[in-house]
């Protein structure tokens, strides 16, 4: 000991000159000492070396001082380490010596190879000692060693990175030691890290001589943390890269064996050898190592780390240990929050063909683990504490607590953050900060026995796995996307800049772009169509058991970034997949829609329809241990009870409406089952759209209430504020995205529309509501969705469920209106395509029947017209449309308003419309019209189309303009594509196109049904053509005259005919109906009386209008014709109405005609034609003048020619159309019935005698031509006319009485007219003087209508005393007065004509003779008194001028039939049958007698002295007659009294005077009259002789009773008569009287004596008389030779 320290005493010395003496030499004393620092340590050294404590704590700390001051060489660290290392073997200061050693190595880099070697192994060396702290001490040193060695190589590459090394060959891995190449440090640290490998792997050592022991779990730390913390090395040396592959791979996976073999609770002794029990100190090291490799050297063991994640993967196994599993887990986890590294797995695996798919694998595993958690309860779980029993009292919603299981004060308890699910409960524990993997049991490097994992640990990793791994590849991805999105955009404005340097180089770029971009997005791709199935596996299972809102909402988070993420790759499947995970999560348990269930519907044994999808009613998957906050009834066909939301299902809803929200743009076609979602949510809660299509908490219309709890009331304006919201941001969506919208709610629409089908249950009116809302809310993008949009809520309108219905029209009505609001740009006045676009919808809604929906769409109509109808232009037609739409079946309530939008549009808008389209207002005006639900509309309508009309005229110039200038655009177009221009009234000019269109439309209501309506609208028409039709084309007035009045007389002619003759009660309602209309017949005459009216009204004003149109005679035959059917329709009033406008169109005078002449007309004067012709040059310019002097007219409908005379020729045929018109009428009209009964129809008095009246007008115009056929058919209807009866009804107004001698008009008629012929003949020429006789016929047919009335055929009348008022019987006219001034019209006429030739050769005295013979031979009998008295003055007044006609002529034998005839009529008047009636008095008598005398006065003057001229028959018929005459021939009637009168002895005597004057005529002038005289006398004498008998006779026989006083009477009148004639025989010239005479004479006297017995005194006295002439007699008898001679 003593030598040793005086050595080393010695030693310091001479250490202590050295330095004073190198300190002396130089300046830089530390460079030189390090020089010399072997010989400056040596002497601590030496120190150390006597193993003395203080002293080696000395000697050590002054070692330490050099080293910190680096004043140590090679060789001199070199030998320190050497001392160090026999002090560690001598086990002195330890602590000490590891201090040494970590300053020597860290202050300088002079240990290396060898040395530095033996450093380490002393450290190592000395981490196994018997004392703790010198072994952790140690293991501090190593590990701070390593790192050193390490930092090293660090630094020497830093100072040699610009130097270019030529890399030497490398001979592959032939030599382990092959580290030539190697710089000094490198070379170290490969040496170090070498023998770690060997040592771990229990090999010995290449470069650390001397270890005698070593522990992995320590090699394995030490491996992990060089890996770890310098990766940098391996990755840029070959030869460390070459020992990770070589050594530490296969060193790992070697260790792992125990780990993969070992199946927990597999028995031991079953396997042939024992397995080795995986340890967990070892495993979970090289779980880290395992980690650190795959995160640092990943893209070197691209091999390797499959097998270390298939490890990993193996590791989750449901039949590994617990730890094992948990420590797998954090391992797991770590990878997680590493998405770049996640990207790698995939491309270098999933990718590639053959390859394991690992990334996909890790998901699936995470899943299996979570799902084997549930199914493999750990010990421990499978009894639930009593604290987790569902919703629980304090009403808490299972947020997380901050002290977990501890009872609550409150009585109840507090819900630990758990997932439950079927019976296995598993809280959740805090394990880890988001996005950290910040492991527990990875970190337990202290523990050699496995820990106890407690529950739910490895749940709550797992868990956070999944959440970190979705986190991290999402917001990855979506980065890049974007950068991607971002790049691609600039790139593509930078290819639309004008100026580019050069295209080649730019599109070079742009598709290295797209490429890159291509491979990435495979990528992307790749790594979610991997994970996605176990990712939504896992999620799905989680969220169904989470029971803690902040871990659904985790759950539900990751969800949907996960759809949003597939959404924007576009992956459909795995989108929808994610999305109906939410669904089904919104919706309660049993709920599941077929949308989101259509795996397992077909495996449900019992579904229910619902919306026509399949709908599974499974059990709830747990026993929700969730608050329920709403109870409501699900949507479904079938009421099924309530449902129940929970809080869940609340929160998922509010997930759905954010992902819909926030990620609209990529939902597509997965729209579909968000919104089917929600809508079923929408209707559990009750919620109903309001106004604008937002969703209101409502109340449910039936079934049980919805009810619900406070906080989910909160929540409901929340809710539906986000639902308004979510349609509201659809304004940013792109138009795909937007066109996936509409039709997810289209066809969500469409079932809700099959579930409302027939039930009028409340249908769901979500997709029709949101429609709207997206509708309203994309207005500045109508066009590219209105059609699919209102396409769908036309069909809505269509269904049967009305309240479907209602809101389908509102939803569409809004819409519109909204669209016609909006200020689009360019606005709707510049694009009428958008607005004939928007209104379309209004007019399709036409077709839809039902009534709620048309008055919808009515008043959308009014709103429209009132907010824009100044501005609607184009959209004319179709609103126009919608109100003409509506038929008469559609109800009162539509028809009134749609009528109030037309009253608008009339009112206020004609002006503002397109001119075109004012035809539709009056095709829809008259659509109205025709309406017959409400009369009042009608009857307004054809007011509207009056104003209509007005309208027309007052703005015609400006009309007229727009339209031609319309016209022509048509007219070009039309030509262009080579067809004709089709529009109705073509060629008309537009304008009047218009008119005639007005005139139509009126004319179609001139035949409606309702009388009142045919009434108005005829008034209209004809006042609208008489007030305005000036404006027409000349032209145009032939379509009015055939288009429009004909047709309309067709139509009204066909209805009339046709019309019902029954009788109607009432007018409806309490209108009573006047017996002249109370038969749709009557009430169909009155219209056509108007309507022809009208036209005979429009033919006689604007006859200078049509007379020149070519067809006007055509016209004229058609009006006569439809004039005729009138008046032979068997309506009274029809009837005369169509002779009044005969009348009418007959009194026109034609403009030539002389009255209407002025003397100068004006069209001829000289400066006319030039005013005219500035009125008329333009083809268009129409005169708008109201003026009509003829004129003018005639300027303006001719230009400035002369006005066209109307030809005279054309005239006459004209009226001699009406001629036989009249002709057809009356003979028609006045034939008499064939057959009699009730209903015979015999025209009335007033249309006789009109149509009677119409010819003596028309005969004025036809006279010329007038010929004796013509006179015929004219006697014909007359004759019919006057023998028409007159209704019993009738009579009192046309007969005042009976008694009075009074003509009714027709006859006074038919008189006027036979005048005026007879007039017109007078003055006419010779030939038409023929027709006299004819005329005379006709007057004596009347004439016999005194005694004969006429007969109407078969038709049986009464008296008119006999018939009853108010029957129908039909009275027989007093012909009386008729007759007779038939009779005075005959005698004047004969008296002004009796010489005409015609007169004489037709036998016209005989005929007036054998006329009057009636009337005189009845005498007494005759109808009338008056008439035998008036035949007998006519007879004597006729004969006055007639017989000397007749003598003059009596050689030509034209009379000679006449005289027998007279002869009659004077024996049948003279002699009548007929008594005089009882009561006739001794005046009349008197005055009667006197006739007698005037007619035998007239014999005596005017015939028998010119018997010479008279045929001989005749002259002894008057001489028989006087004969007879001259007794007294008696009636047996009289009484005593009046026999003196009666016996008509002033008569008598005449006659007998007469006898007797012509008995004697003195002067004889020819035998003939000798004749006569002769032949009287013995008439005379016969005649006495014969009543002296016969008296004698009476008298015997009568004995005393005196003789009857008439016989004595006449006895007397014989008596005087003798005594008279023989005094006149004895005056007469003894040679005129005939021997025979005398022998006559002389004979009576025997019989004049036996008279003497008479008893009567007076005929003793007129005996007396009579036989006194005797005396004269009594000669003496001569001799009988002298008798005999004589």
């Amino acid at each position: 000991m003593g030598l040793l320290r005086s050595s080393s005493a010695r030693a310091a010395e001479s250490g202590i000159i050295k330095v004073k003496t190198i300190a002396a030499r130089n300046t830089d004393i530390l460079a030189a000492l390090k020089e010399n620092s072997s010989e400056v340590v040596q002497p601590f050294l030496m120190g150390c070396g006597t193993k003395e404590p203080k002293i080696t704590q000395l000697c050590l700390a002054a070692i330490q001082r050099l080293m910190s001051h680096e004043v140590v060489s090679e060789a001199a660290a070199g030998n320190i380490i050497n001392m160090l290392w026999q002090l560690m073997e001598n086990s002195l200061e330890e602590l000490k010596l590891l201090q040494t050693v970590l300053v020597l190595l860290t202050t300088n880099t002079v240990v290396h190879d060898e040395a530095l070697s033996k450093a380490i192994v002393l450290c190592f060396r000395l981490h196994f000692t018997k004392d703790n702290i010198t072994n952790n001490t140690a293991a501090a040193t190593v590990r701070q060693v390593v790192t050193v060695v390490f930092e090293r190589v660090v630094a020497e590459d830093e100072r040699y990175k610009d130097i270019i090394e030529q890399p030497v060959a490398v001979q592959g891995n032939s030599n382990r030691r092959s580290v030539s190449t190697l710089k000094p440090c490198a070379k170290d640290a490969y040496m170090l890290f070498q023998d770690l490998c060997q040592l771990v792997n229990a090999d010995a050592p290449y470069w650390l001589v001397g270890m005698t022991e070593m522990t992995r779990t320590f090699g394995l730390e030490l491996l992990e943390s060089v890996l770890n913390d310098f990766p940098q090395v391996f990755l840029q040396h070959q030869e460390f890269s070459f020992l990770l592959k070589e050594r530490v791979c296969p060193l790992v996976i070697k260790l792992f064996s125990p780990n993969i073999k070992f199946r927990q609770g597999s028995s031991t002794s079953s396997s042939p050898a024992p397995v080795e029990k995986p340890y967990f100190p070892i495993c979970m090291r090289l779980l880290r190592v395992v980690s650190v490799l795959i995160k640092q050297f990943y893209s070197l063991l691209v091999t390797e780390c499959e097998i270390f994640l298939s490890l990993l993967v193996k590791f989750l196994d449901a039949d590994k240990p617990q730890w094992l599993r948990a420590v797998a887990v954090e391992s797991i986890h770590r990878l997680c929050v590493q998405p770049q590294l996640l990207r790698s797995f995939c491309q270098s695996y999933d990718m590639k063909q053959h390859s394991t798919k690992v990334f996909r694998d890790i998901v699936n595993a995470l899943g299996s683990f979570i799902q084997s958690l549930f199914l493999v309860p750990s010990a421990g779980n499978t009894s639930v504490t009593p604290n987790q029993t569902g919703s629980n009292a304090s009403g808490s919603t299972g947020s997380a607590q901050t002290n977990p299981g501890v009872l609550g004060m409150g009585g109840g308890a507090t819900v630990l953050p758990a997932f439950e699910y079927r019976g296995t409960w598993i809280p959740i524990l805090n394990v880890t900060v988001q996005g950290s993997a910040k492991a527990t049991y990875l970190e337990m490097l202290d523990k050699v026995e496995p820990p106890t994992i407690p529950e739910g640990y490895a749940m709550s990793v797992a868990f956070h796995c999944l959440l970190d791994l979705v986190r991290g590849i999402t917001t990855m991805i979506e980065g890049e996307l974007g950068e991607a999105e971002t790049v691609s955009q600039s790139t593509t404005e930078t290819t639309s800049l004008p100026a580019l340097s050069s295209e080649h180089q730019d599109s070079q770029s742009i598709s290295d772009q797209s490429d890159k971009e291509l491979v990435s997005r495979a990528v992307w791709e790749e790594m979610v169509n991997a994970c996605w199935c176990g990712l939504l596996a896992a999620l799905s299972l989680l969220l169904d058991a989470s029971t803690d809102e902040a871990a659904t909402e985790n759950i539900l988070k990751a969800e949907l970034t996960m759809a949003a993420l597939c959404g924007r790759l576009g992956l459909v499947t795995s989108r929808d997949a994610f999305i109906t995970a939410i669904c089904k999560g919104s919706l309660p348990p049993h709920y599941a829609l077929t949308v989101l269930n259509s795996t397992t519907a077909a495996l449900s044994s019992k579904s229910y329809s619902i919306q026509g999808q399949n709908v599974q009613m499974i059990s709830p998957s747990s026993e929700s241990h969730q608050q329920v906050v709403a109870v409501g009834q699900p949507l479904a066909l079938q009421p099924q009870g309530t449902v129940m939301l929970t809080s869940k299902n609340i929160q998922c809803m509010r997930t759905l409406l954010n992902l819909a929200h926030c990620h609209g743009a990529v939902l597509g076609t997965s729209w579909q089952l968000v919104l089917a979602t929600l809508q079923h949510l929408v209707w559990i809660l009750g919620l109903k759209p309001g106004v604008g299509g937002a969703l209101k908490p409502g109340r449910a219309v039936e079934g049980p209430s919805t009810v619900l709890t406070t906080a989910v009331m909160t929540d409901l304006p929340v809710i539906s504020n986000i639902l308004s919201r979510l349609f509201e941001s659809s304004q940013y969506l792109d138009d795909v995205s937007l066109h996936h919208l509409i039709n997810a709610l289209c066809s969500l629409s469409l079932e809700a529309m099959d579930m409302a089908y027939g039930n009028n249950k409340e249908p769901s009116l979500f997709a029709v509501a949101k429609l709207l809302e997206t509708g309203l809310v994309n207005m500045h993008r109508i066009e590219i969705l209105w059609r699919p949009l209102t396409g769908h809520l036309l069909e809505v309108c269509q269904h049967p469920n009305s309240r479907m219905r209602e809101w389908g029209a509102e939803a569409l009505t809004s819409l519109i209106k909204a669209g016609l609001t909006f200020s689009h740009d360019p606005p709707l006045s510049q694009n009428q395509r958008l607005q004939l676009l928007l209104l379309n919808p209004l007019k399709e809604l036409s077709n839809i029947s039902h009534p709620d929906i048309r008055i919808k769409q009515l008043e959308c109509v009014l709103q429209i017209l009132q907010s824009q109808g100044d501005s609607l232009g184009p959209g004319w037609p179709l609103v126009l449309g919608v109100m003409g739409a509506i038929r008469s079946d559609q109800g009162e309530s539509l028809i009134r308003t749609a009528f109030q939008c037309l009253q608008l549009v009339v009112t206020d808008f004609l002006p503002t419309m397109p001119c075109t389209c004012l035809q539709i207002v009056v095709e829809v005006a008259g659509s109205f019209g025709l309406h017959n639900q409400e009369l009042n509309i009608s009857l307004t309508s054809i007011g509207l189309l009056w104003n209509i009309s007005d309208y027309f005229f007052q703005r015609g110039e400006i009309i007229e303009k727009e339209l031609n200038k319309e016209e022509a655009v048509l007219q070009k177009q039309a030509e262009e594509k080579g067809v004709v221009l089709n529009r109705p009234f073509h060629p008309a000019p537009p304008f009047d196109c218009l008119w005639l269109c007005l005139y139509a439309k009126l004319g179609e209501l001139c035949v409606d049904p309702r009388p009142a309506v045919r009434k108005s609208a005829g008034q209209t028409l004809f006042s609208t053509i008489g007030a305005h039709g000036t404006l027409l084309q000349h032209s145009t007035w032939h379509t009015v005259i055939w288009k429009v009045l004909f047709h309309l007389l067709d139509r009204v002619r066909e209805s009339s005919t046709t019309a019902d003759k029954e009788k109607i009660e009432s007018g409806g309602g309490n209108i009573l109906i006047h017996h002249s209309r109370d038969t749709a017949e009557k009430q169909w005459a009155e219209t056509w009386v108007l309507t022809l009216a009208g036209v005979a009204r429009i033919f006689n004003t604007r006859r200078y209008l049509l007379q020149p149109l070519g067809d006007f005679s055509q016209a004229w035959d058609v009006l006569l014709d439809h004039i005729q059917s009138a008046a032979l329709s068997k309506n009274n009033e029809v009837s005369l109405a169509a002779l009044k406008s005969f009348q009418e169109i007959l009194q026109i005078v034609s403009p030539v005609r002389d009255s209407e002449k002025p003397d100068t007309p004006p069209a001829i004067n000289v400066s006319v034609p030039v005013v005219v012709g500035a009125t008329t040059a333009t083809s268009l310019g129409r005169s708008f003048m109201r003026t009509d002097s003829i004129g003018e007219r005639m300027g303006r409908y001719n230009g400035a020619e002369l006005p066209v005379v109307t030809d005279e020729i054309e005239d006459l045929n004209l009226w001699w159309a009406a001629w036989n018109s009249w002709y057809r009428i009356g003979s028609e009209s006045t034939k008499p019935p064939i057959t009699c009964d009730k209903l015979t129809f015999i025209p009335s008095q007033p249309f006789l005698t009109a149509l009677i009246q119409i010819f003596p007008a028309l005969y004025q115009h036809i006279k010329t031509g007038f010929s004796m056929d013509d006179l015929q058919k004219l006697g014909i209807i007359l004759h019919g006319a006057v023998s028409v009866p007159i209704s019993s009804d009738a009579s009192p107004f046309i007969l005042p009485s009976y008694t009075e001698a009074v003509l009714t008009s027709l006859q006074e008629a038919v008189l006027t007219a036979l005048d005026v012929l007879q007039k017109a003949i007078c003055v006419g020429s010779e030939n038409m003087q023929i027709m006299y006789p004819a005329i005379f016929d006709q007057l004596l047919a009347f004439v016999e209508f005194s005694c004969k009335p006429p007969q109407y055929g078969q038709l049986e009348t009464k008296h008119i005393a006999n018939a009853k008022y108010n029957q129908a019987e039909w009275v027989a006219l007093n012909y009386v007065p008729f007759a007779e001034r038939s009779l005075e019209v005959v005698v004047d006429l004969y008296q002004k004509t009796a010489c005409h030739k015609a007169v004489v050769n037709e036998k016209v005295l005989q005929n007036i003779i054998k006329t009057l013979r009636i009337p005189l031979s009845l005498k007494y009998s005759c109808p009338s008194e008056s008439t035998w008295k008036l035949a007998v003055s006519s007879l004597l007044k006729v004969l006055s001028i007639g017989l000397p006609v007749a003598r003059q002529h009596a050689s030509s034998g034209k009379f000679d039939s006449m005289w027998p005839e007279l002869a009659n009529t004077f024996e049948d008047f003279l002699f009548t049958k007929s008594a005089p009636p009882d009561n006739l008095s001794i005046q009349e008598f008197q005055k009667n007698e006197s006739i007698d005398v005037e007619v035998v006065q007239l014999i005596s003057t005017e015939i028998l002295p010119y018997a010479n001229f008279i045929p001989k028959e005749f002259v002894g018929q008057i001489m028989t007659m006087l004969n007879k005459g001259s007794i007294h021939s008696q009636s047996s009637s009289f009484t005593e009294a009046e026999i003196d009168i009666r016996l008509r002895e002033e008569f008598s005597k005449v006659c007998f005077e007469t006898l007797l004057q012509f008995s004697f005529s003195n002067k004889v002038t020819t035998p003939q009259e000798g004749y006569i005289s002769r032949m009287a006398l013995s008439v005379l004498l016969k005649r006495s002789q014969d009543v002296l008998h016969r008296y004698i006779e009476d008298e015997r026989l009568s004995g005393k009773c005196p003789l009857p006083r008439q016989q004595v009477t006449e006895i007397i009148f014989v008596l005087k008569a003798v005594s008279t004639l023989i005094d006149s025989l004895k005056k007469t010239q003894p040679e005129n009287v005939d021997a025979n005479t005398w022998a006559q004479v002389i004979a009576l006297y025997p019989t004049l004596v036996e008279c003497i017995t008479c008893s009567s005194s007076e005929v003793c006295s007129a005996l007396k008389e009579a036989l006194v002439p005797f005396k004269d007699f009594m000669h003496p008898p001569a001799s009988k030779v002298q008798n005999g001679e004589s």
